[in-house]
């Protein structure tokens, strides 16, 4: 049984979420190409092409006619502190098809690299990619195979998520417009 502090947490979670879903049902889109941008985004998040995330979500996106800004948002996701512990786990799970240097010199690597990244300018976007490109052979293909398999796991779970909350959300919006003109009548 959950207990009120704990009730009172999720509540929390939840209105700190309310303006990011706000944001995204107001996206001009249909609820497939806002979700397929989520998905796409979430995907290129977990790939080892920090530096150009962004301009890679806006192509791909466009592309593939989904929605830029929602496949931008979730690209945010790697950033210094979090690209240890992903890309460590995507070499981890890559490693077990692929053979690479052991894990903890690997994982030592990554943390460098998100310091790097802490350090540098937003705008310094060629020595972030150009860090993940020096790496090796032996290193990059573990880490892709990994964070491919992360990625489109990850992007199809987000892809589907989202489909289902945005239709029922604009589905419920849809009703209450209907209704707001049979009354108006």
């Amino acid at each position: 049984m959950a207990t009120s502090s704990s009730k009172k947490t999720k509540r929390n979670n939840l209105l700190r979420l309310r303006p990011v879903l706000r944001w995204i049902t107001r996206l001009r889109s249909s609820p497939k190409a806002i979700a397929g941008g989520l998905g796409l985004g979430t995907f290129i998040a977990f790939t080892p092409t920090v530096g150009v995330q962004l301009i890679l979500a806006v192509i791909v996106a466009t592309f593939f006619n989904l929605n830029r800004p929602a496949a931008m948002v979730p690209v945010w996701i790697t950033n210094p502190l979090t690209i240890a512990p992903i890309y460590t786990f995507n070499y981890w799970l890559g490693s077990t098809l692929c053979d690479g240097p052991p894990l903890s010199d690997v994982s030592g690597l990554f943390i460098d690299i998100g310091r790097t990244m802490a350090r540098l300018e937003f705008w310094e976007i060629k020595e972030q990619f150009l860090a993940i490109l020096h790496m090796g052979k032996d290193i990059l293909l573990p880490l892709l195979a990994g964070s491919i398999i992360v990625g489109i796991i990850t992007g199809l779970v987000v892809y589907i998520f989202s489909l289902n909350m945005l239709s029922i959300l604009f589905n419920r919006r849809a009703g209450k417009r209907l209704l707001n003109k049979r009354k108006q009548k």
